[in-house]
């Protein structure tokens, strides 16, 4: 048997820096932008790195306002997330020039959401090849950056 060393995740398994709160609504209220992954703070909405992403640059939208339904959100915080995945998508072809991009909501547990209950937007650069044996197989991903790398070449970006 093969084994496949991961220790950053480590922090993740026995963590619970906020016991009952939703990791979106706890994130922006901390002045710890880095620490979070938030690469930008809008109006109504902010950008974060996914801590777990499919691929490397995965991001997320995410609106201030914690609702699992995009039909309670007001018309201007949908406007201002839709121009957000643009602009992100734009700045992640600037940075790592994937040959496409995922753009995705999972409304509900059933569709996928794994944070149910506070809606957003993911953003998943994809490259030709990027689902190979080890995904498929191994069920296994295999990301060639760190994610404090990442974070550091998107947020000049934003900046």
């Amino acid at each position: 048997m093969d084994t496949l060393w991961a220790p950053w995740r480590i922090k993740y398994i026995t963590s619970n820096e906020h016991p009952g709160k939703c990791v979106f609504c706890a994130a922006p209220e901390e002045n710890n932008d880095q620490g979070n992954l938030i690469l930008y703070r809008g109006k109504n909405t902010f950008i974060i790195m996914n801590r777990y992403p499919y691929t490397t640059g995965h991001l997320m939208i995410v609106p201030y306002v914690h609702t699992a339904n995009m039909d309670s959100l007001a018309s201007e915080i949908r406007a201002e997330m839709m121009e957000m995945v643009n602009d992100a998508i734009n700045k992640l072809k600037i940075v790592y020039k994937p040959d496409g991009i995922n753009v995705g909501i999972n409304l509900g547990s059933a569709a996928g959401a794994g944070i149910a209950e506070h809606m957003h937007i993911h953003i998943v650069p994809r490259w030709n090849g990027d689902t190979n044996f080890m995904s498929t197989v191994g069920e296994a991903r295999v990301l060639p950056e760190s994610l404090e790398s990442t974070y550091s070449r998107l947020v000049e970006l934003w900046k």
